[in-house]
Parts: structure tokens; C-alpha cells; sequence
């Protein structure tokens, strides 16, 4: 599985904002008068919106199996945000070191936090930081369709028609929802209890009616102590729960460790498959697409919990082999 990608070269915060000064304010002038606006996406979930409701091509900074947490912008990051005419970004402290970037880009380019578009009353907090909002919103959809629509009105200011892929959208999400919620409702009642290696999940519990566990908090630069372990551990053995998930993007260290303790305890339990949690799946895949990951995600979940879910998931584009 892909582990959290944090590149090597990445810039100190000093660097990045003395690189930033360097440029020159008419940085995106670079492109051609009559080419389309350049777009920018840090994560590829928000690039596959901005994709979806453009029809063209948007740049995203990280690709499958890179975990935002951690990730440290690089100078090739900040040449193509320098050059973007729109940059999207998540906010709600998922992306933490591009904060000041995104500060001093604003000054010059349209930058949307696409998460914060999202009413406050509709977060989850960070059960570590209370004052902080759980940044995972794409696992709701009704959320995620709300971030949607925040994207299409600043490609709109950039010139571009949303309208007609706006409504495909929507229509899209729907049958997603539809899709969801007839195939978790087929997992055994008991057994509806996710645990996987970070705490990204809540949003979907929350959605679906499901108890979430997390072997680390929100941020996967928590750390999981052997405390925990343990009450997941006795939550696996005298709940019977038959399956934990690993993430594509998160070590899967922790949740060996708690497939060993609950051998310990006579109790077997299996990986019921990698979930993507803060990354997609491989470029150019269905399940490189936001909808595609959930459809895999749940499709996933509910086979390795006793549901029923058709192998190839909703409309039958699924990889049987992941």
C-alpha cells in the first residue's frame, strides 16, 4: 500500500515565503491571453470537482497516497500556484503548512478555501482541539455537493459556463446517496462499527448512523498510544467485529498491531480492504474520481462486514483487484 508521501525537498516556512516575494506580481500573466484560466488544486478530490464542472484539465499538488496532514509545499508547488489564475485549496487546517502560502498568494490571485464555504453549524469539531473543525467533509456528500457549488461560483468569475455540469453533479450525488444507503443498511446492525488507522471517518458515521473509530486522531501526526490499542482491541473482541481497514495513505503499523492483540484474546479478525481516506485512488482510475472513492469505500466496507454490495460496486466500474 502507498505510504504518506512527504517529498524530501520540501521548503522551510523562511524559504517559502521569501520565494514567494521573488515572484513577480504579473505571474500569471504567463499564460496566453486566448488559453483557458489555469487552475490549481492542492488535494485531488477538490481537483476532481473543479475537473467535473470545468471539463478541462486542473493541476493537483498531491496525488494518490499523499497524506495533506503532513505534506510541506515543494518549489515546484509554488511555481504552479504562482502561475494558477485560480487556486482551491481545502482550509479547515487540513493543508497546515500551506497556510501562510495561501496568505500571501491571496494578495495577488483568486484562492479559495472550499471547506470553510461550509456553514459552521454543519462541522464536526476535532474531539483533541474543540475549537478546531474536522477538515474531512468529503465523506459527506451533502457537504462535499455544498463545496461543489462554492467551486462553480469562482470558475464562473473565471469565465466558465458550470451551469449544465453543475446539475450532472448533483444528479450524480444523489444516485451516490441512494447507492449508500441501501448498501451500508445490508451490514448486520451489530457490526456496524468502523476502525481504521486515523480518525477520518466521522463525518461519514455521522452521515450513515455508524460508530467510527480511529486508532489516531484527525491528523495522522497524532500519535496512537498503547492505551488505545487496547480499548479498540476489547471493542473488537466483545463486539465480534470481524474486520479494521487500512488507509492508503496512513501506515498500516497500528492496525496490525490490533489484529495481534485481538489474536491474543482468541479473537480473528481481518483487513477488510484499504479504504481512501485523505488521498484517491490512481490517476486516471474510477476510483481517481471523489465519487468512485466512495463507491469504493463503501462497497468495501460493507463486503468485509457481513453486507451485501455487488463486487464492482455502484454502476459496476470498480477495480475487483483493490
Amino acid at each position: 500500500m502507498s505510504r504518506t508521501a512527504t517529498p524530501s525537498f520540501a521548503l522551510s516556512r523562511r524559504a517559502l515565503l521569501a520565494g514567494l516575494a521573488s515572484l513577480p506580481l504579473a505571474a500569471p500573466a504567463l499564460h496566453a491571453s486566448a488559453a483557458a484560466p489555469a487552475i490549481t488544486a492542492t488535494t485531488g478530490m477538490i481537483a476532481d470537482l473543479a475537473r467535473r464542472l470545468t471539463g478541462g484539465p486542473v493541476s493537483a499538488l498531491m496525488g494518490p497516497g499523499m497524506d495533506p496532514h503532513g505534506y510541506r509545499p515543494t518549489r515546484s508547488d509554488i511555481l504552479a500556484l504562482s502561475r494558477a489564475d485560480l487556486i482551491l485549496w481545502h482550509g479547515l487546517n487540513l493543508e497546515a503548512q500551506f497556510t501562510d502560502v495561501m496568505a500571501d498568494l491571496s494578495r495577488r490571485t483568486p484562492v479559495l478555501a472550499v471547506a470553510e464555504t461550509i456553514p459552521k453549524d454543519r462541522l464536526l469539531s476535532d474531539p483533541a482541539y474543540p475549537d478546531r473543525p474536522d477538515p474531512h467533509v468529503w465523506f459527506d456528500p451533502d457537504l462535499w455537493l455544498i463545496a461543489a457549488e462554492s467551486i462553480a461560483a469562482a470558475l464562473e468569475e473565471q469565465g466558465f459556463d458550470t451551469g449544465a455540469r453543475l446539475a450532472g453533479l448533483r444528479a450524480d450525488v444523489a444516485a451516490l446517496q441512494t447507492y449508500c444507503a441501501a448498501t451500508l443498511a445490508t451490514v448486520p446492525e451489530p457490526a456496524r462499527v468502523l476502525v481504521t488507522a486515523h480518525d477520518a471517518f466521522a463525518y461519514f458515521g455521522r452521515a450513515h448512523g455508524w460508530q467510527v473509530e480511529g486508532i489516531q486522531g484527525i491528523s495522522t501526526e497524532s500519535e496512537a498510544g498503547l492505551a488505545r490499542i487496547g480499548e479498540l482491541v476489547d471493542l473488537l473482541v466483545s463486539r465480534r467485529i470481524p474486520a479494521v481497514f487500512v488507509e492508503s495513505s496512513v501506515s498500516d503499523r497500528t492496525i496490525r498491531a490490533l489484529i495481534e492483540g485481538a489474536d491474543a484474546q482468541g479473537h480473528y479478525v481481518t483487513i477488510g480492504g484499504e479504504l481512501f481516506s485523505d488521498a484517491m485512488g490512481p490517476d486516471g482510475s474510477y476510483e481517481g474520481t471523489w465519487i468512485g472513492m466512495i463507491d469504493h469505500n463503501v462497497t468495501t466496507i460493507a463486503r468485509a462486514l457481513g453486507g451485501d454490495a455487488p463486487e464492482r460496486g455502484m454502476v459496476g466500474k470498480l477495480d475487483a483487484g483493490t
